[in-house]
């Protein structure tokens, strides 16, 4: 990761605040200027309004341990390292948000395609794979309500109809014009060569109408949209593969990831279905087929 310490005296509205270039630091307590210990520098055309989001997250998280660092020392470097923290915080935080975000992945399966268009056909299931949904419920008419997980336990939603629809080759729909965000999402399903399963292309495009919902948008897909995708389409695989998805939940130390134990610590309650549940989901679904 790279960092850039910013002098509060160089922060102004027309001067870009952040590039990414060298990370530079002044370990001596007794430097004249321990205010200007830190200098924005222009490197690769970077600028704060021009970060891209994994720029943005890195300096937000960058700028927020190196503000609590800082802080923790009580020194005149540990305030300069403070200051530089603030601006990288200040950086990531008014850097403008994309105006979509876009989660987009391929995977091999090991089944045919008329099994994958029948899993992922039945959208009501699609949150055994995919985490950041809460439900998807049919309200008639080709059209689906769907409740995603957003910040805080604050959920999304949005209601979306089929618009095109190929037996066992696509699936195809977008948001209906009330939703709170607009959304396109397709799932094609390929036969691959020489009978070796099915080529699984999935690719979902939000477009949140800014501010609030951006933000939303914005944690809810995390630092990379597309490796969300690719972990849907991997529990996707294992539940269409073997009738589970491997799970941690069991073990001693628990979800490794922060936003799943936030979740959690947010709402205990919340049911999860378990390995078990979901294969017998599974195996009644290939009972009736």
């Amino acid at each position: 990761m790279v960092l850039i310490l910013v002098s509060p005296k160089k922060i102004s509205s027309s001067a870009p605040l952040f590039a990414a270039s060298h990370l530079t630091f002044i370990p001596n307590e007794r430097h004249q200027s321990m205010n200007q210990a830190a200098r924005i520098t222009h490197g690769n055309g970077a600028t704060c309004a021009g970060l891209n989001p994994k720029q943005r997250w890195g300096a937000l998280i960058a700028g927020g341990s190196l503000t609590l660092l800082g802080l923790s020392r009580r020194s005149a470097s540990g305030l300069a390292l403070a200051a530089a923290g603030g601006a990288l915080v200040y950086a990531g935080a008014r850097t403008k948000l994309p105006d979509h975000f876009e989660a987009a992945s391929s995977l091999l399966l090991n089944c045919t395609p008329e099994e994958a268009f029948r899993l992922w056909r039945n959208f009501k299931d699609l949150p055994l794979f995919m985490y950041h949904l809460e439900s998807v419920t049919q309200i008639g008419d080709g059209r689906y309500r769907w409740i995603a997980a957003g910040p805080f336990g604050s959920p999304l939603r949005w209601d979306a109809e089929i618009v095109d629809e190929r037996q066992n080759e696509l699936i195809a729909w977008h948001s209906l014009p009330d939703s709170e965000i607009e959304v396109d999402g397709y799932v094609k399903f390929r036969p691959a060569p020489a009978g070796r399963g099915t080529l699984v292309i999935a690719r979902v495009l939000y477009r949140p109408p800014g501010g609030a919902a951006a933000r939303a948008v914005a944690k809810m897909l995390g630092k990379d949209p597309k490796f969300m995708m690719r972990q849907d389409l991997r529990r996707f695989k294992a539940l269409i593969e073997t009738g589970e998805i491997p799970t941690i939940d069991g073990q001693t130390h628990g979800p490794r990831s922060f936003a799943t134990a936030a979740m959690r610590l947010a709402d205990p309650d919340r049911p999860i279905r378990g390995d078990a549940e979901m294969r017998e989901i599974l195996n009644a679904k290939r009972r009736i087929a």
